[in-house]
């Protein structure tokens, strides 16, 4: 632009020294008026280019407050060529939208060299697959970034505090329901709604931390396009999406259920999901985090029932990927099991899923199989 604005506007031999010194200023003007734009946009690097992630990326831009990379994996080349088709109940239809750039590794900088301000991690947390997420964000977290954890499951901060003892760590708690039914093709179907508050490291400022979550809320629904809201009880918020996601999450993935059809399967809610969600209720209070009393039904009736939201394990399961069961199973169960709490519904769904991944190990080399012997012979 301010090439353009010389070429079309040349001082030339007649131009009085009044009008050259007027021309300076109105150049000099708008290079301060850009680089002040330019200073005022965070620059977040949001991993995971699924349909969550898409939907945030979006949000993040429509409220220009950001310049976002977003790092994809297997949608990369379609995201890369043709960007994202959204059909959305917070933005309505969109086509061939791109975030600001898109990659397929973690980069050090942004594209302008900028170290980031934001790392916003929206991958799924499988914790058992490597490589650690820690590992794979390291390249891209400066002294100053702050790290946005908008993932399912319980004590997932703690690798993030072992790793980057100095980095605020913030917790994101999204209720949002949306899909991936192919490559950069996102639908959804039930509004964002986004909790943020700061993983509480006991090293670092409090103060600091609170300013960091604040600061990241105010970002990411500056467009008005989403709910997005400040939450201290990050406890209390993780352990409450549990009773969803510990329970609706892996019954609907193991019995290929979406959510409206395991409440029509006959005893499936009364003889599955209600059981878990009892449990993680009964772990959430030996925790010290009180549930409302509604919020079994709360959570069983939260999806239109005629949405038919396949929830995101079931998602992966459907597209043969490794499945997050560790942090939103394993860690509950071992919580209450440690607080002496029965969980004999959780402990069977955690066996079913540990399960089903070794299964997708297999798939892909990460267990060896005996081979198979020649019992023909006589």
């Amino acid at each position: 632009m301010l090439l353009l604005l010389g070429d079309s506007h040349p001082v030339g031999p007649a131009a009085s020294d009044g009008g050259q010194a007027d021309l300076l200023d109105r150049r000099n003007s708008i290079e301060y008026s850009l680089s002040t734009n330019m200073a005022e946009k965070a620059s977040v690097l949001l991993v995971g280019g699924g349909s969550v992630g898409a939907i945030a990326a979006l949000n993040l831009e429509v409220g220009n407050q950001a310049a976002v990379t977003i790092v994809c994996r297997s949608n990369y080349q379609a995201v890369k060529d043709n960007g994202y088709n959204i059909r959305s109940c917070d933005h309505g239809t969109i086509e061939c939208w791109k975030p600001g750039e898109v990659v397929n590794t973690v980069p050090k900088t942004d594209r302008n060299g900028r170290p980031f301000d934001y790392v916003v991690c929206v991958t799924k947390n499988v914790a058992d697959v490597p490589p650690p997420l820690t590992d794979l964000i390291r390249p891209a977290v400066a002294n100053e970034t702050v790290i946005v954890l908008i993932q399912n499951g319980l004590n997932i901060e703690r690798p993030m505090f072992a790793a980057f003892p100095a980095n605020v760590v913030l917790s994101g708690v999204s209720m949002i329901g949306a899909s991936e039914s192919r490559p950069g093709e996102v639908e959804q179907g039930f509004n964002d709604i986004l909790y943020i508050g700061p993983f509480r490291n006991p090293s670092l400022d409090a103060e600091k931390e609170r300013s960091a979550a604040q600061t990241f809320v105010k970002i990411y629904g500056a467009g008005g396009k989403t709910q997005c809201e400040y939450n201290a009880d990050v406890g209390w918020t993780r352990w409450r999406k549990l009773v969803y996601n510990a329970c609706l999450n892996p019954i609907c993935a193991i019995t290929d259920l979406d959510t409206g059809r395991i409440r029509l399967a006959e005893g499936a809610v009364e003889g599955l999901v209600r059981p878990a969600m009892k449990e993680i209720i009964a772990t959430a209070q030996a925790s010290g985090y009180h549930l409302p009393p509604t919020i079994a039904d709360d959570m069983i009736n939260m999806d239109p029932l005629d949405l038919y939201l396949p929830p995101s394990m079931l998602q992966d399961l459907r597209k043969d990927n490794y499945i997050e069961y560790e942090t939103i199973l394993g860690e509950p169960l071992r919580e209450g099991e440690k607080l002496g709490v029965p969980m004999p519904t959780l402990r069977v769904l955690y066996h079913l899923c540990q399960a089903i991944q070794w299964k997708n190990k297999e798939a892909r080399g990460l267990v060896s199989v005996p081979p198979r012997g020649d019992f023909t012979a006589s």
